[in-house]
């Protein structure tokens, strides 16, 4: 199984990142390939960003889905599911973007659920897709941690104190179940707040290649049935 990881934006580092987040939880057998555009916004926040990042992702989708070793699955890695709607209009693969997958499984497995992302303004967009997906009743609420994308990556101790305080604030007014990590930069934080703090934490790298590996397992069921 392949599945393609796209950063929709333009920051290596994070792309690399997010790409050994995936190999940590896939399956043996399970390739993962990581990238992102040469053009975008260096990160997502907020619905401009993600405007500006769709050309780039478009680009970088077209590009491998073009390739002689075809994918079995698409995550887009970004936590606002930039451009979701759009790739699944595209190709009839398996595609989740990781707020989707992260979404998903806190309803499924822990809710009500709280959202810590990073700046205010991805609240809007973040509550708009959880609405989308029919999952209002399973969100407790969106927090805003006030810390920026990339500072996640550059100064990682401050993030994650900063991070770890609006958990603990969600947890006594919340009445929540679990935590959603609301960044994919956020994907190795998750067991050190899970531990910290005693409560489910889910993050959306993981989560999405979960949801990649089941339904690339049961569209293989569909077809041998038949």
């Amino acid at each position: 199984m392949r599945i393609l990881i796209i950063n929709p934006n333009t920051t290596a580092s994070m792309t690399e990142a997010i790409g050994r987040a995936a190999l940590k939880v896939a399956s043996v057998g399970t390739t993962i390939v990581a990238v992102n555009p040469d053009n975008g916004p260096a990160s997502i926040q907020g619905a401009e960003d993600g405007e500006a990042a769709l050309p780039g992702l478009f680009e970088v989708f077209d590009r491998h889905m073009s390739d002689a070793d075809p994918y079995d699955a698409v995550v887009i890695a970004c936590f606002d599911d930039t451009g979701l709607v759009e790739l699944r209009a595209r190709s009839d693969l398996p595609i989740t973007g990781i707020g989707e997958a992260a979404y998903r499984l806190a309803a499924e497995t822990a809710a009500p659920f709280s959202v810590v992302t990073t700046l205010a303004v991805s609240i809007p967009v973040l509550e708009y897709n959880i609405k989308s997906y029919g999952l209002a009743a399973s969100c407790a609420r969106v927090r805003a941690s006030e810390v920026p994308v990339l500072d996640i990556e550059r100064h990682p101790r401050e993030s994650l104190s900063r991070i770890g305080a609006e958990i603990a604030v969600a947890l006594v007014n919340d009445q929540c179940r679990s935590i959603v990590l609301g960044c994919a930069g956020m994907a190795d934080m998750a067991r050190i707040l899970e531990n910290e703090y005693s409560i489910p934490v889910i993050e959306g790298v993981s989560a999405a290649v979960a949801w990649c590996e089941r339904q690339v397992a049961v569209k293989l069921e569909d077809t041998d049935q038949r």
